[in-house]
Parts: structure tokens; C-alpha cells; sequence
């Protein structure tokens, strides 16, 4: 399903602990390994850069972490019926911008090999391969993880 035209009225929002459950619902249905409800509530109170992308209901949303002059870019997703929309990008523009707003000066993320239309979106944005993890990703799919990385 395209909704290119629903995806430019939504606007970033700082991640609410109401959200979680919400988030963590996305997160079930696009990742092999997804996070839990108690992982997203640590990373709010940590401090991590939490925000979410919504219409009614959440749509999308990241997790980006700064520190020591490093971005790391813990989880980002937009909802499958989303996908395609051109909200995975606008929202890997926002983390950078964020990332760049905290002065850092290296960017990082993790992505599954199998998982080449994020491969596809973080090179068209400057990202290179640094290395491969291996078994990153685990149980129930172990997989490595391709670890990209943008100078900012």
C-alpha cells in the first residue's frame, strides 16, 4: 500500500512511556528479533533520543543514541501499511539532523544482510559499510549485522 500522500503531514514527536505499547506493536510486526516493551521504556529513561511519527496512532518511529561524540542509531521502523511512503527516509533525515545537533561526529548502525531495502536507503544517504558482525542478531533468526557508518 503507497500513502505518499498521508506521509508529509506527519511530524516528529518526542516518544511518550504511552506509546510503548504501540511501538513495541510495530516493532513486532517488522523485525525477526523485536524489541520489548520494557527495552523502548529503559531507552526513554535513559535519556535516548525517543521519537515517534504519527497520523491518530503511531506510524513510525526512532531510537538514536549520542554519547562521546558517536550517534548510534539503536532502531528505527515505520509500519508495514507505511512502508514505501517515503517516511523511512524523512525519519533516517531527522536522526541525522538529530545527530548532527549533538554535535557528533560519526553516525552508526546496525542492519541485517537480509534486510537490503535499508541497505538500499542508508547508502542513498552517505552510509558505508564498516564491517560485519557476526551473529548479531539472534534467536530466533541469528544472523550477522553489516555495521554502516556516516561521518558527519
Amino acid at each position: 500500500m503507497h500513502v505518499v500522500d498521508l506521509a508529509p503531514s506527519l511530524r516528529p514527536e518526542p516518544m511518550m512511556l504511552d506509546d510503548v505499547p504501540r511501538v513495541a506493536l510495530i516493532e513486532a510486526q517488522v523485525s525477526l528479533s523485536p524489541w520489548s516493551q520494557a527495552i523502548f521504556r529503559d531507552c526513554l529513561q535513559a535519556g535516548y533520543q525517543c521519537w515517534v511519527y504519527r497520523q491518530v496512532n503511531v506510524n513510525a518511529y526512532l531510537v538514536l543514541s549520542c554519547a562521546a561524540r558517536e550517534a548510534h542509531l539503536l532502531n528505527i521502523a515505520v509500519q508495514p501499511e507505511w512502508q514505501r511512503s517515503g517516511l523511512g527516509g524523512r525519519i533516517l533525515d531527522f536522526a541525522i539532523e538529530l545527530a548532527r545537533q549533538e554535535d557528533v561526529g560519526r553516525m552508526f548502525l546496525e542492519v541485517r544482510p537480509s534486510n537490503h531495502r535499508a541497505q538500499k536507503l542508508y547508502r542513498s544517504r552517505g552510509f558505508s559499510l564498516l564491517h560485519r558482525r557476526k551473529a548479531y542478531y539472534g534467536p530466533p533468526h541469528q544472523e550477522d549485522a553489516m555495521v554502516f557508518s556516516l561521518d558527519l
